[in-house]
């Protein structure tokens, strides 16, 4: 039986796990806190930790859980930039879930974009009241528009396929670019420049943190849509709201924030928000917020569960070998292989 400290744990999280945990001998100790150096001592006597985008795994949490000889660090998303992954090198194994559900993270940017440019979101609340009025509520069409996609991933060619079923024109930027798709690559500064909507859909590294700043924005359209599904500190966000108070930036769709650990997931309706910048870009009427649910469909929590559960599984193997493994050694954290296949990395 392989124990895991399961943190920051929600309801909608316990089904698939257990029926995968069931099927394998995965025995998890759930609980509701986050992950932190406060917390930490919860995960002595397990074998591995399933963490989330919030949870935090710093040098210093990671040589406690060393400490308690808890094996495997296992990330129940795609994205790591909350893990210190040079730390656990030679310590703790890290594994990731790459692809889960391109589909439901790109749909959910699609259903932003259309929520926001035809203000649905502003219709239902007036029909709410019995308000029938369609004055301020004109959009515009996105057929002929062109879309500025940042990140050519499996979610970001997806989105790029739902915006050419639109009739737009698409440009994208990818330090990496992905080949045989037909895609148009440019530079950035000419996506900034040239696009009526621009979609983030790469990782949080050093090089893309506050991707989007005043200069950026600066380059781009007066009237620019915003709309990010992938990490929040891709967005200066007080550039953001200078440029919404300018009229530069005509509307923004976030489903992430940068400062977001101690807001989303939870609910914050019975207090007042601590977070200024987090409020006034929630009154804003051409922004839209959702609490990092763009992942949120049920196929995409079933194959969450199933790839966590398999990553676990293999790391505890004989030879420990997972294509899903972040490393620190080589240098490329997301594609560690030694004679052309995965390996255990230490």
């Amino acid at each position: 039986m392989i124990k895991v400290a399961f943190y920051d744990t929600k309801e909608y999280d316990r089904p698939s796990f257990e029926l995968y945990g069931k099927l394998h001998n995965v025995e998890y100790k759930f609980l509701e806190t986050k992950l932190t150096e406060d917390t930490v001592e919860l995960a002595r006597g397990c074998d591995a930790v399933c963490v989330f985008v919030n949870d935090t795994v710093n040098a210093a949490v990671i040589d406690r859980l060393y400490e308690f000889g808890v094996k495997m660090i296992a990330l129940r998303c795609a994205g790591y930039n909350n893990v210190d992954v040079r730390q656990a090198y030679r310590k703790v194994h890290v594994t990731h879930v790459p692809a889960y559900s391109p589909y439901a993270v790109a749909e959910h940017a699609a259903a932003m974009l259309l929520t926001s440019v035809r203000r649905i979101h502003k219709a239902y609340d007036r029909t709410r009241n019995f308000n029938f009025s369609i004055n301020g509520l004109t959009g515009f069409d996105l057929h002929g528009k062109t879309v500025g996609v940042v990140g050519t991933g499996r979610i970001g060619r997806i989105f790029i396929d739902i915006c050419k079923g639109f009739g737009m024109n698409v440009l994208a930027y990818d330090k990496f670019p992905a080949e045989g798709f037909g895609i148009n690559y440019v530079s950035l500064d000419e996506l900034f420049e040239k696009s009526d909507i621009i979609s983030l859909h790469c990782p949080l590294t050093d090089a893309t943190r506050h991707l989007i700043n005043a200069d950026s924005i600066a380059k781009m359209k007066k009237g620019i849509v915003i709309v990010n599904t992938s990490r929040g500190a891709l967005i200066d966000a007080e550039a953001l709201l200078e440029g919404i108070k300018a009229r530069k930036v005509g509307a923004a769709c976030l489903d992430v924030y940068e400062e977001e650990a101690d807001i989303f997931f939870e609910d914050r309706s019975g207090h007042i928000l601590d977070d200024e910048l987090l409020s006034r870009l929630i009154t804003m009427p051409n922004v839209i917020v959702t609490s990092h649910q763009a992942f949120l469909t049920v196929e995409a929590l079933n194959n969450i569960a199933e790839t966590t559960v398999g990553n676990i599984l293999s790391c505890f193997q004989s030879d420990g070998a997972c294509d899903n493994e972040l490393c620190y050694r080589c240098g490329d954290i997301e594609h560690c292989r030694k004679n052309g296949r995965k390996v255990r990395c230490f």
